[in-house]
Parts: structure tokens; C-alpha cells; sequence
């Protein structure tokens, strides 16, 4: 059974809120966990200290244990001091896709026609 540290979405519509939680990997986002192990309210701003809220033990004692965090926790985590996190590299994120590429030549062969007539 793999374990995973992840956020799992309570709250209203257009107002969320997320209990960090340990559990598997095969269930669902909102569905059962193991244990809870803290908070994120992405409402409120960046420099408030009730944001997140990580119980430090309980996250070290799942790490210990094997659990892995998913990126947004890991962050967390790595902010706290828990854990070594380092930003990812992504160079390919801000390039246009296939179609995109496509269209885009499509456009430009089409105004290059108009301007030919």
C-alpha cells in the first residue's frame, strides 16, 4: 500500500478549504484517509500565519513511514523546514502545442495570401 500526504477539498462552492491528510493512493481525493494531519485555507493571504497549518510531528512520523507528499504539500513542507523541496524545471510548460502551432501557421500562411492579392 502506497502512502501519500495530499490535500483533500472541503468547503463551499467558489470558497475552499483543504485538510491535509494521509492516505492511499488508490482513493479517491475526498474519500477515505488514514489521518489528518492539517489545514490550508487558500483564501486567506499569503503572510497569515492560520493558512497552513501542518502538525510537525505527525508529518515527520509519516514521512518516516514512507509516505509520499504531492507537490502542492511538499511545498508546504519544504516551507516548514520538514523536508529538502526544490522548484521544479519545466521548460517545455510555456510552449504552444501541436494544434496551436498548426493554426498559427495556418494564419500566417493566410495573411501572407492576402497581402500577395
Amino acid at each position: 500500500m502506497s502512502l501519500k500526504i495530499r490535500l483533500a477539498r472541503h468547503g463551499a462552492k467558489k470558497k475552499p478549504y483543504y485538510h491535509i491528510v494521509v492516505a492511499d493512493s488508490r482513493s479517491p481525493r475526498d474519500g477515505r484517509f488514514i489521518e489528518k494531519i492539517g489545514h490550508f485555507n487558500p483564501i486567506l493571504p499569503n503572510e497569515n500565519a492560520e493558512r497552513v497549518k501542518i502538525i510537525e510531528d505527525k508529518a515527520k512520523e509519516w514521512l518516516a513511514k514512507g509516505a509520499q507528499p504531492t507537490d502542492r504539500v511538499a511545498r508546504f513542507l519544504g516551507q516548514m523546514g520538514i523536508i529538502d523541496w526544490k522548484h521544479g524545471n519545466n521548460p517545455n510548460r510555456a510552449e504552444p502545442g501541436k494544434k496551436a502551432l498548426e493554426r498559427a501557421k495556418e494564419k500566417a500562411d493566410k495573411a501572407a495570401s492576402a497581402v500577395e492579392a
